[in-house]
């Protein structure tokens, strides 16, 4: 683990400062993409790692982003519900166009084109979760309710049951 050098990453970095975030974004040399990466990397659990699921929206083909605990598989039925419209899987292309990140390293902020963005309620069982920073190989530490104040989000049920 090291302090941040590639541009997205600093800019997250940057990002979260402008919010008043104190948060350290580090690097690591192998992939933190999926959750049970990041967890080894870290040294925690996989249900402690707030992963980004990118959704596409039918209705206006707009991007949906889900932040979910690791451990958690989120139900399409519930985020459609939520959104009270159609969803379905992002490819990569549309992800990258959307948000400005690769699978695997998209963050909860700073993205491309405004996205409608759901929170996993079962994130707030830890006092810090890590996310990812704009690459597959960085993340940052932040407490679940500084993630909510961050993105102006409610809490929502879109745990697959």
């Amino acid at each position: 683990m090291k302090p941040a050098t590639h541009p997205n990453a600093v800019r997250i970095r940057d990002l979260l400062a402008t919010a008043g975030i104190a948060s350290n974004v580090v690097e690591f040399e192998r992939s933190v993409r999926t959750s049970k990466e990041a967890a080894d990397a870290i040294g925690c659990s996989a249900a402690e790692i707030a992963k980004t699921i990118v959704f596409r929206s039918t209705a206006d083909d707009g991007a949906v982003l889900v932040i979910a605990s690791g451990d958690n598989r989120v139900s399409e039925a519930k985020i459609a519900a939520l959104l009270g419209e159609a969803v379905g899987r992002a490819d990569a292309n549309f992800v990258r166009a959307a948000t400005g990140f690769v699978i695997g390293g998209v963050s909860p902020l700073g993205h491309a084109k405004p996205v409608r963005i759901f929170l996993d309620e079962d994130l707030q069982r830890f006092e810090i979760v890590w996310a990812a920073a704009g690459t597959p190989y960085a993340v940052f530490p932040i407490a679940p309710t500084a993630l909510k104040e961050l993105t102006g989000e409610p809490w929502s049920d879109i745990r697959l049951d």
